[in-house]
């Protein structure tokens, strides 16, 4: 996927909401995007899936394989989603529809995009919960409201996941989640990468999570990209002032403070 100069308007106010945005992920890269809340980092994701609402004006292009999502007709937008496109929300209770079980949205959604049996996508489903590390008989039986918000989260991680898409936007997935079972959710997103080639951004304001689980990284701030490089480049080199006071914002772990002095980066 590549964007290319996109900029989003709101009509209303002609108020600049994105500017000149320009990001490139490759096929098996996993590429991060990090800004503290409100730089736009959920804006471009719903960008990229065709969910901004009317109100808004959006110029430039948004790159996926051949195709401009910018300018192709909504229907065949549309298909891309799911199957060739997937997003795991920030809000995870959206992903469900709260009086039907979770099984149920999980087949469906299985077999609307892989033409398969009920049978076949059952099956899927319940592979696809355990290794979210969930009791897969208990949560596919489940309303959402019967389960935790981290529960519901890596159900929905586990739905997108199951269509294997060649494009996966992570929008603040771990945000429900403990550390170890948030580990445990990058670390399978990260096989499924190994496994099908599969190109991931990963949007967050989690330094750590960006640095120890992308290959590159771009900074946002108030709707622009202000830098990009690789993970040790944008901690330990970085020349915009916005990631200096971004990166002073991640602890430093001990027996760091000598290797931070030395690249000359002050981290509180």
């Amino acid at each position: 996927m590549t964007i290319q100069g996109l900029q989003i308007e709101s009509r209303a106010g002609k108020n600049a909401l994105l500017r000149n945005m320009n990001i490139e992920v490759q096929k098996g890269e996993i590429v991060g995007l990090i800004g503290e809340s409100g730089s736009g980092k959920s804006l471009t994701a719903k960008a990229i899936m065709g969910l901004l609402p009317s109100e808004m004006n959006v110029n430039g292009h948004i790159f996926y394989k051949n195709d401009d999502l910018l300018s192709i007709p909504s229907e065949a937008h549309r298909k891309l989603l799911g199957k060739e496109i997937g997003l795991i929300f920030q809000d995870y209770r959206g992903s469900f529809t709260p009086f039907i079980k979770i099984g149920k949205q999980l087949v469906e959604t299985i077999c609307t995009h892989e033409m398969i049996r009920k049978k076949e996508a059952k099956i899927i489903a319940f592979r696809v919960l355990e290794e979210m590390g969930l009791d897969s008989e208990r949560v596919y039986k489940s309303y959402p409201f019967q389960l935790s918000g981290g529960q519901v989260q890596r159900a929905a991680i586990a739905m997108a996941l199951a269509l294997r898409p060649d494009l996966l936007i992570c929008d603040e997935i771990t945000t429900a989640l403990d550390v170890m079972n948030g580990e445990k959710v990058l670390s399978y997103i990260d096989q499924v990468r190994k496994e099908t080639g599969c190109a991931v951004l990963l949007i967050t304001h989690d330094l750590a999570q960006a640095y120890k689980r992308t290959d590159r990284i771009y900074v946002m701030h108030q709707g622009e990209i202000v830098e990009e490089g690789l993970p040790e480049q944008i901690r330990c080199h970085h020349q915009h002032p916005y990631t200096k006071k971004l990166c002073s914002c991640l602890l430093s772990l001990p027996g760091e403070e000598a290797l931070i002095q030395n690249n000359k980066v002050r981290v509180l």
